[in-house]
């Protein structure tokens, strides 16, 4: 496993080790031994999710509060564009966006810790989509920014209008979202 650092510090990009032959190839999805000795962290996760999505289709920005979780992202098929938007009030990159493709073809993950916003633009159809999560899901600690908030400055690769769920079209814009406090 190699762990890539990115522009935000705790934001990790992570290559598994990849082992090919004449059958094809074969590599973890997730050790936690070998997580925790390539990124020096512990994680107990208690959720999985799955998701499949047409190209154009932006899920997200999402985080909770009170209940933060931390997210270990990647494809299973096709390639999304993976933003992270650090919401903890305090921190010098609070506001932030940063992005990553993830792709079947490229194998990297994305580990999103607690305090950070998350979403994605489907880039290919049936783009396939799996997450570990630290916390489980819970409507009541569940928010939403805008996904287009110019406050963000995303640059999102679309190619047509989007296809954004009701929920996601209603999300909050930075200057009056719920935060995380960084210290």
């Amino acid at each position: 496993m190699k762990v890539l650092a990115t522009a935000f510090p705790g934001v990790l990009l992570i290559e598994p080790a990849v082992h090919a032959d004449e059958r094809g190839v074969f590599f973890e999805t997730f050790n936690a031994r070998a997580f925790a000795q390539a990124t020096g962290l512990r994680v107990e996760f208690v959720q999985d999710n799955q998701s499949m999505s047409r190209p154009n289709t932006v899920r997200g920005l999402h985080y909770q509060v009170g209940q933060a979780q931390g997210k270990l992202v990647r494809v299973v098929k096709g390639a999304i564009f993976d933003v992270v938007v650090d919401m903890r009030r305090g921190s010098p990159h609070f506001g932030q966006a940063m992005s990553a493709v993830l792709s079947e073809e490229n194998r990297r993950q994305l580990w999103i810790p607690p305090g950070f916003a998350h979403g994605f633009l489907a880039l290919e159809q049936g783009a396939e989509c799996a997450y570990k999560i630290t916390e489980y899901w819970s409507t009541a600690h569940e928010r939403i920014l805008l996904w287009n908030d110019p406050a963000l400055g995303i640059d999102w690769p679309l190619a047509g209008a989007p296809v954004i769920s009701e929920k996601d079209r209603k999300g909050q814009l930075l200057r009056d979202a719920d935060t995380y406090d960084f210290s």
